[in-house]
């Protein structure tokens, strides 16, 4: 079994805040007091109509809503979670993204945007807005030939981007998706349940090999629900996650309540784990 090589990070919460179920007032309430809750990192997610019932409630555009959420906050980093490859052209992806990544610079002119992106999924998502829903492969095929046109293009924009934009790729594939990983993300997302993992971690480096990358450039991340494996859970929770490397813990909170006393024990064991 091979433990990710992750000890010079320190832990980092995230939450990924459903944009849907709620009025865009209650949605900017939330990004704002996610930020005040001490959150490191706030996501949404690139759909188009709810994921959960009921299916006909209030759902919001990701990117329109990610230049907002750059707007409202100051200190928190922000993105989808994650990007669907197939709704837009690969170098609109990439200037779209440098914009955000300008907008949330402050004062110091670093921008704060994690460009989160996969290959796309949800049917519905296509067939009512008119994309082509293809295969699994082939959605896999399109995003490995569209993440070196965004990164070229990311080269070529003016004014560039303000930082290296952190790419971080979502899904478990052994083929496809964590060849991808190896090639070109900074950051893992991954729900491969526990039993699971070290054989996926294995595959990555397995990979990281094979394209030349050191697998301690790559931070694992992981979403879960923090009612279901919270890190006060007697199986250990997120310590059990811990030790298999993963830093990065970006729990799903949906509206219309957004409930953020749930996040209360994941950001104390934060900051107990990172004070050492």
């Amino acid at each position: 079994m091979t433990v990710h090589p992750a000890d010079h990070r320190p832990v980092r919460i995230g939450v990924q805040l459903a944009p849907q179920h709620a009025s865009y007032a209650t949605i900017r309430d939330a990004v704002r007091r996610a930020e005040d809750a001490g959150v490191d990192a706030i996501f949404n997610w690139d759909h188009f109509f709810p994921l959960t019932e009921p299916f006909d409630a209030e759902h919001y555009e990701a990117w329109t809503m990610l230049a907002s959420i750059a707007e409202l906050t100051e200190k928190v980093e922000l993105g989808p979670l994650v990007n669907c490859n197939s709704y837009r052209n690969a170098d609109l992806q990439a200037d779209m993204a440098r914009t955000v990544d300008h907008i949330s610079a402050g004062a110091d002119g670093v921008g704060r945007l994690i460009f989160g992106t996969g290959s796309g999924w949800a049917e519905q998502d296509y067939r009512e807005y008119g994309y082509e829903f293809g295969t699994v492969g082939s959605r896999l095929n399109d995003l490995a030939a569209d993440l070196p046109r965004v990164r070229a293009r990311w080269a070529k924009l003016n004014p560039a981007p303000t930082r290296h934009i952190p790419i971080l790729i979502g899904g478990q594939g052994e083929q496809k998706t964590l060849r991808m990983v190896a090639q070109h993300a900074d950051i893992w997302h991954t729900f491969t349940p526990l039993d699971k993992l070290p054989h996926k971690i294995d595959v990555l480096h397995e990979w990281c090999r094979t394209e030349g990358r050191n697998p301690a450039d790559i931070e694992l991340s992981t979403g879960f629900t923090i009612r279901g494996f919270g890190p006060m859970r007697e199986d250990g929770g997120v310590s059990k996650l811990h030790d298999h490397g993963f830093r990065f813990f970006i729990p799903a909170l949906d509206g219309p309540d957004f409930d953020f006393a749930q996040l209360t024990p994941l950001l104390r064991w934060r900051d107990e784990v990172n004070a050492g």
